[in-house]
């Protein structure tokens, strides 16, 4: 991306976390506008990435953390520039988007099962996963911790990290995969229902005892991550390294959208984020289209990631949706 000269930029957070705008406060050239929403799983390393795009070009970004499912009814109903999501739309899905649309990997991380009990160095089965969020294990002394009980904390909202967290579910386990099943929202059969990523974090680090499913990046304070089983049988917590060797196992095909839901090598609860564009029908917002997420895919971009708590995208990954993003408007 060719370097233009350096506004100067602040990013403004609301309140609660939920928007990350990034703006231009001193430029001399008009300010393009972009409006995207989805995700609360990448949010950090999106609000980061914007703020960037803020600073070098003149460019301002509205992105708001509303869940997969919210962003993607959106984008059905043409309301945004673009949408994210953690669970890439199906072919069905793709084909009724009249504008056409081009789904871009931008990075990738793990989803921990975060808990808040001190002195508790928390390994799981896969069995013992999925018993916890049956509410069939609903003590942490049944996994081999102190007498406590287990609140367990999940997502109210429509989301792409429940999706990939219930898709291991049932992969993990066929009573899961015959009962709750797999959704960007399911009944569950025990829990506290919270809204976003932000939303489960702020509950875990409430309540001590409790236990839950977060992007990696929103384990922190209080809160560790348990160590879970993979298909071989190696107890693993979701580092960068481990994370990593999972993803790398990932076929994503032609049209970039596979998964693994169980994956033999690394962390097993791992999943690349998407962001959904218009393939037509952009109008006078395909410039800062093409800038915004040629920054997202380039090497300065992708960098930052582990800092984050995210996992940077493999290179051949990289050069098929950088050559997905050139399609955009063609």
């Amino acid at each position: 991306m060719a370097a233009l000269p350096t506004c100067s930029a602040r990013l403004v957070f609301a309140a609660a976390g939920l928007t990350a705008t990034a703006a231009l406060v001193a430029c001399g050239a008009p300010t393009a506008s972009l409006q995207g929403a989805g995700a609360s799983f990448p949010a950090s390393i999106y609000q980061r990435w914007f703020a960037d795009l803020a600073s070098k070009e003149n460019i301002r970004v509205n992105y708001q953390s509303v869940g997969s499912g919210a962003g993607v009814r959106q984008f059905e109903a043409g309301t945004v520039d673009f949408a994210a999501s953690d669970r890439p739309l199906d072919a069905n899905e793709a084909a009724a988007i009249q504008r056409g649309v081009v789904q871009l990997p931008l990075t990738a991380g793990a989803i921990a099962v975060a808990y808040n009990l001190p002195g508790c160095e928390l390994k799981l089965t896969q069995g013992q996963l999925v018993q916890i969020f049956e509410g069939k294990i609903t003590n942490f002394k049944d996994v081999g911790c102190t007498d406590q009980p287990i609140q367990v904390v999940v997502r109210s909202d429509g989301s792409g990290t429940t999706y990939n967290f219930t898709n291991s579910l049932a992969a993990f386990s066929s009573s899961w995969k015959n009962g709750p099943g797999i959704g960007k929202s399911v009944n569950w059969p025990t829990g506290l229902g919270a809204k976003g990523n932000e939303g489960v974090a702020a509950s875990l680090l409430q309540t001590k005892g409790s236990l839950g499913y977060v992007e990696t990046a929103y384990v922190r304070g209080a809160l560790q991550a348990a160590a879970l089983q993979n298909r071989a049988g190696a107890f693993l917590k979701p580092d960068a390294t481990s994370a990593s060797a999972a993803l790398a196992t990932i076929d994503l095909g032609n049209d970039l959208t596979g998964s693994d839901p169980n994956p033999a090598t690394g962390y097993p609860i791992v999943t690349f984020t998407w962001v959904l564009l218009y393939k037509n029908g952009n109008g006078g917002k395909q410039a800062p289209l093409q800038t915004s997420f040629g920054y997202a895919l380039s090497e300065a971009a992708q960098k930052q990631a582990p800092d984050l708590g995210y996992v940077s995208l493999p290179a051949p990954v990289l050069s098929k949706a950088r050559a997905a993003l050139a399609t955009v408007g063609k």
